[in-house]
C-alpha cells in the first residue's frame, strides 16, 4: 500500500518504478463415468475427508482460537505497512513531496493519519471491539493510500486491495452475533443482523475471488484448473469449507515458496513482503471462513433448507 522500492535522489541513477442449456439425460458411456461424475465423485471424497479431520481431538482443541488467528493474518498487512511508513520515513516523504508533488504538511498529516488509522484498527479488529469502525477505518485506508500513491492504475494492486477489503468485509461479519433475543429469551424470527451476516460473507468472498484472477493465469494449467474449480465453488458457496481449506493450502505454498522475502537484502525485498503479507491476508480471511460457514446467501445454505 504504501510506497515500496528504491529511492535517490532526482539527479540520481534509480528511478520510481511505475450456463449453457442443461442437455439431455443420456445413459453413462460404456467406458464408464463422465469426467464430470468424476469430478464430482472426487469433490465428495475431499469433502467427507476435510469433514472427518475437522473432526479430530486435536483440530476440535484448536477451533476456539482459529478465529483469533485468522483476524491476526488478516490485519497483518496492516501491521506490516505501518512498520513501512515509520521505518522508511523519510522515503516516504521524498516520493510523495518530490515525485508525486504533494505538500509537505499534506503528506505528514496522511502518513500519520494512515499509520494510526491502520494500527489501531488493526488490533481493534483483532479485539472484535468496535469492529464497524475499524473495518471502516482500515478500508478508507486502503482507498486512500491507492489515490495517494496512484497505485490504481495497476491492475494487479486493485485487485489485490479489493480482495483485502472483501477479508475485512469476513472478519466484521464474524463479530456479529447469530442470534438475537426478545424479551423472553425468545429468538427473533427474522433476525436482520443474521441476513447482512449474509450479504458481508457473500460480498467477502466475491471479493476475494478476484484476487485469483492474476494469481492463478500465471501458473501451471493444471493449477489453474483447479483453482478456477475451487474458486468458483468458494463465490457460489458450494462445499464452501472444503474450497477455503484447498485455496488456503495453495496460496499458502506459494507464498512461502515465492514471496520468501527473508532470503533477499535488496529492493525486491520490499515488494516480495508487500506481497507475501498481502496473501497472508486472504490465507486469514479463507481460515475465517472454514469456521463461520458461507452465510445464508450460498448453496451450501439452500441445501440444508431444501
Amino acid at each position: 500500500m504504501s510506497y515500496r522500492g528504491p529511492v535517490t535522489s532526482l539527479n540520481g541513477m534509480n528511478t520510481i518504478p511505475q450456463h449453457q442449456a442443461q442437455p439431455a439425460i443420456r445413459s453413462p458411456p460404456k467406458g464408464g463415468p463422465s469426467m464430470v461424475t468424476r469430478l464430482q465423485n472426487s469433490m465428495d471424497s475431499l469433502n467427507e475427508f476435510a469433514e472427518e479431520f475437522t473432526q479430530k481431538s486435536v483440530v476440535k482443541k484448536l477451533q476456539p482460537y482459529i478465529p483469533s488467528i485468522a483476524r491476526f493474518f488478516i490485519v497483518a498487512t496492516f501491521y506490516e505497512d505501518s512498520w513501512r511508513i515509520v521505518s522508511q520515513w523519510k522515503d516516504q516523504m521524498f516520493y510523495l513531496c518530490d515525485w508525486k508533488r504533494y505538500p509537505y504538511f499534506f503528506v505528514a498529516f496522511f502518513l500519520i493519519s494512515c499509520t494510526l488509522t491502520m494500527t489501531a484498527g488493526a488490533t481493534l479488529l483483532i479485539a472484535r471491539k468496535q469492529t464497524n469502525y475499524a473495518t471502516a477505518g482500515l478500508c478508507a485506508s486502503i482507498m486512500l493510500q491507492g489515490l495517494v500513491y496512484g497505485l490504481f492504475k495497476d491492475l494487479q494492486y486493485v485487485l489485490r486491495f479489493f480482495s483485502v477489503i472483501g477479508g475485512l468485509l469476513i472478519a466484521f461479519s464474524d463479530s456479529i452475533v447469530k442470534n438475537k433475543t426478545t424479551f423472553g429469551m425468545l429468538p427473533e424470527l427474522q433476525d436482520k443482523d443474521q441476513k447482512f451476516k449474509g450479504y458481508l460473507l457473500f460480498a467477502g468472498r466475491i471479493l476475494i475471488v478476484l484476487m485469483f484472477i492474476t494469481f492463478t493465469f500465471t501458473k501451471s494449467w493444471i493449477t489453474v484448473i483447479f483453482t478456477l474449480i475451487l474458486t468458483a465453488c468458494f463465490a457460489a458457496g458450494y462445499k464452501t469449507k472444503l474450497a477455503s481449506i484447498m485455496l488456503g493450502l495453495i496460496l499458502a505454498f506459494y507464498d512461502i515458496t515465492l514471496n520468501n522475502y527473508w532470503f533477499y537484502d535488496n529492493s525486491k525485498r520490499d515488494y516480495l513482503k508487500y506481497e507475501f503479507f498481502q496473501n497472508l491476508s486472504i490465507i486469514g480471511a479463507l481460515l475465517l471462513v472454514t469456521n463461520t460457514g458461507a452465510g445464508d446467501l450460498s448453496i451450501d445454505s439452500k441445501k440444508k433448507i431444501y
